[in-house]
């Protein structure tokens, strides 16, 4: 995905579309913003070495503008995913029993299985790269963002 973003022009970075997310950039930051609270809120589950870092100093919101153009995207995004991959590596088959609490966006108190809001941020990843692969074939630029296996 990297890849055919780090491309883009920043008019096409910034081009508008008819869907909710309206740019692929608004796209892109709420992947991102939605991944960062995730692996925060699953920092406060309980110790994770992953979340020892400055990077989860900040507090992100949905009105965040956690990058300003493509590059600090890329760059912000690969960190995060280095993030991702630690998480992963640190789960255990006994935390996915767990349950999470947390306050959602509108400050609500929830309580969410662990191994099913993983699953959740993974499927959100992929409902919104679906999206990202239809805005970049609205403008003719080739992509395999909505399939996990390329098709060759």
């Amino acid at each position: 995905m990297d890849g055919i973003i780090r491309n883009l022009s920043n008019a096409q970075w910034n081009q508008e579309f008819a869907g909710y997310f309206k740019t692929i950039k608004q796209l892109c930051s709420h992947i991102y913003i939605s991944d960062y609270r995730w692996l925060k809120r699953f920092g406060q589950f309980r110790d994770f070495q992953f979340t020892k870092d400055s990077l989860f100093d900040q507090d992100l919101n949905y009105n965040s503008k956690p990058f300003d153009d493509i590059a600090d995207y890329i760059s912000k995004r690969e960190e995060l995913d280095r993030k991702l991959i630690m998480f992963t590596g640190e789960i255990t088959e006994s935390d996915l029993e767990k349950i999470i609490s947390f306050a959602n966006a509108k400050g609500e108190t929830v309580k969410k299985n662990v191994g099913g809001s993983i699953l959740h941020i993974f499927n959100h990843q992929t409902h919104h790269r679906g999206m990202i692969s239809l805005y970049l074939d609205m403008m003719k630029i080739d992509n395999d963002f909505s399939s996990l296996l390329p098709l060759v």
